[in-house]
């Protein structure tokens, strides 16, 4: 098993441009951010203006004051008590909605970088990696934007708050209060550094494991057939011991940091108390004074714990947002240029609603023609890795109706000429030209739109047989459904299940077979009413009689359409209108099926040896 290698710098520091950007996404609620800050400051405020009521209860009872005069400190403390509680209903409330709705808009956003980004990204990263990124990190970034911003917004209004009062109080306590900040933060700086790399080392090794569980389910059969279960399991318990040190070790660095900041709040709180007491002895303060700054001095820590807390997490979680904002900011290498963009846009300004629906069945978004006659390879190269071509200089004319059968050798280069065809990927050198035109000046949605693909291994969604049919459009009607089903011959098989289109098919399509599948599939991409059909090795792992329906289906599916099959049973291409035998990247034959057949080449023998074996199968099973 292969994971991406862990590429982030081992920052030692909050890097605020990547928090800024990804603060963003807070601003946009700013109908709850406002409420939030504003919130905020006034619970800070009143938090400080408590101990304020205990002193002046204190110096009215040192003083002799009669009952009648703790009447409005009294009412005063129930005052502030009432506004306390009302005030945390809305920030609990206003932060609880930031963090769903950052949660919401990082994932959509992040769901849709993920549908614009080529073929080639996904080759690269393993889903388990992208599932985490879709998943806890953008959890841990949405709960970190919306409470971890009301923590530090509370907790430096409290702490400013509390200072400026105890300046006025007694500025030579407050001094003594204030001059532990130093070591405070001399600590703080060097233990998030420690947690901010074990916190990077956990989510690597998370990441890691994510991607064995998903390659460990999705790769159950293959570890079965062979026996590779003991050794899965010691490669994945290595992986979690990996978590786990780095987990004891971002524990240990936590477990020591709290208690060193408590043991600096209590070395404070104990001066002042000390310092405090001589001076009430003296006369030179009262009683009530020193309560409330005992009050300020003991409380003076909570919001610094929380702010060092949270900025701990921010360490922590810096490397998600790299993460996260890194998937956000990788730009598709395929994607329409601002050529097409400008004319998708002029298009769509220039179609008027009394128009109708005519000029848009004969002009595509882009502004050219919409119908799909010729598709041209000129001189057209490619390579994956820059290193290796897979395709030199291939040339090829399809014209609308045509089929294009690819036959040849595994690695040849055949699925690399229909990810082409389909924009997967694009030429490295030469271009492929639709109506002469590079496809690159037509619109990358309005291209993908007109293909069908069926593909070797079909994937279905879990739900009925209606609802992963009707995937290849969603507004076509049952009937529309029910036609395209029988045109590929599936409509049989459909209605002798239990509940016919609504039977529920499972997840993957684990309750039909293999056959049954590629049917559904195919009546699927027949929906979409695509201008270019793709068969990818389709029948090469279904039965004879599944074989046959497909056959007599791809006759109508093909016609009037550009077609392009990729054949292991070369019995499924023998009505093809050309067929290529490619070879290193290479067109090494080309023909009709007769054509090849009699000049008795690469082809001639594929067929031959095909047949041969064929018969010898067909004839054990009659013996």
């Amino acid at each position: 098993m292969t994971h991406p290698p862990d590429t982030e710098a081992l920052a030692t520091k909050i890097d605020f441009d990547l928090w800024r950007r990804i603060f963003r996404f807070a601003l946009n609620h700013k109908r709850l951010l406002l409420p939030l800050m504003a919130s905020a400051l006034v619970l800070s405020l009143i938090d400080a203006a408590f101990p304020i009521v205990t002193m002046k209860a204190i110096d009215v009872v040192q003083n002799g004051g009669v009952p009648k005069d703790l009447i409005p400190i009294a009412g005063a403390y129930f005052g502030l008590a009432l506004t306390l509680a009302a005030l945390v209903y809305v920030f609990i409330r206003c932060a609880g909605g930031i963090s769903h709705h950052i949660a919401f808009d990082i994932k959509r956003d992040c769901f849709k970088r993920l549908q614009e980004l080529e073929f080639s990204f996904y080759d690269k990263q393993p889903t388990g990696w992208l599932i985490s990124r879709l998943t806890a990190d953008c959890d841990r970034l949405s709960r970190i934007l919306a409470w971890g911003f009301l923590d530090i917004l509370w907790g430096s209004f409290f702490v400013a708050a509390m200072s400026i009062t105890m300046l006025i109080l007694h500025w030579k306590l407050a001094l003594i209060v204030l001059a532990t900040l130093l070591p405070l933060l001399a600590i703080s700086i060097y233990f998030q550094k420690k947690m901010l790399i074990t916190s990077r080392q956990i989510r690597k090794h998370n990441a890691r494991i994510t991607a064995s569980y998903n390659e460990g389910i999705a790769g159950v059969k293959t570890t079965k057939t062979l026996g590779r279960e003991t050794e899965n399991l010691s490669e994945f318990e290595g992986m979690s011991t990996d978590m786990y040190s780095a987990s004891v070790r971002r524990a240990f660095f936590s477990a020591i940091y709290l208690p060193i900041v408590m043991l600096i709040g209590s070395l404070g709180s104990g001066l002042a108390l000390w310092y405090g007491g001589l001076n009430v002895l003296s006369g030179s303060i009262s009683l009530g004074i020193l309560v409330a700054f005992i009050s300020y001095a003991g409380n003076f820590f909570q919001p610094i714990n929380q702010i060092a807390q949270i900025l701990a997490e921010i360490q922590g979680a810096q490397a998600a947002g790299e993460r996260v904002m890194g998937l956000l900011a990788t730009e598709p290498k395929i994607k329409d240029s601002p050529e097409v963009l400008q004319k998708i846009a002029t298009r769509s300004a220039e179609l008027q609603p009394a128009e109708g629906a005519q000029n848009q069945t004969t002009i595509a978004p882009d502004g050219h023609p919409h119908q799909i006659d010729e598709i041209q390879f000129a001189d057209v190269s490619f390579s994956y890795n820059d290193k290796e071509q897979i395709l030199k200089r291939f040339n090829l004319t399809v014209k609308r109706g045509q089929t294009i059968a690819l036959v040849g050798p595994s690695g040849g280069g055949k699925s690399t000429i229909v990810s082409l065809v389909s924009r997967f990927y694009e030429p490295t050198s030469g271009e492929i030209r639709i109506n002469g035109l590079d496809y690159r000046q037509r619109s990358l949605a309005w291209l993908q739109s007109q293909l069908g693909n069926v593909l070797q291994t079909p994937h279905l969604f879990n739900g009925s047989v209606i609802e992963n049919i009707r995937y290849g459009r969603l507004g076509a009607t049952d009937q529309e459904i029910r036609e395209a089903a029988t045109l590929v011959n599936a409509h049989d098989f459909i209605m002798k299940l239990e509940n016919g289109y609504g039977t529920p098919i499972g997840e993957g399509g684990a309750r039909l077979s293999t056959g049954e599948r590629q049917l559904i599939s195919f009546a699927r991409a027949l929906l979409a009413d695509p201008q270019i059909f793709i068969m990818d090795e389709a029948t090469s792992s279904i039965d004879t009689e599944t074989e046959k329906l497909i056959q007599d289906g791809m006759q109508r599916v093909f016609d009037g359409r550009i077609s392009f099959v990729i054949a292991h049973r070369l019995s499924t291409i023998r009505s093809a209108d050309q067929i290529l035998v490619i070879q290193k990247g290479e067109i090494e034959e080309q023909g009709t099926h007769q054509e090849l057949l009699a000049q008795r080449g690469h082809y001639y023998e594929l067929y031959v040896n095909q047949f041969r074996r064929e018969g010898e199968e067909q004839a054990l099973e009659a013996g």
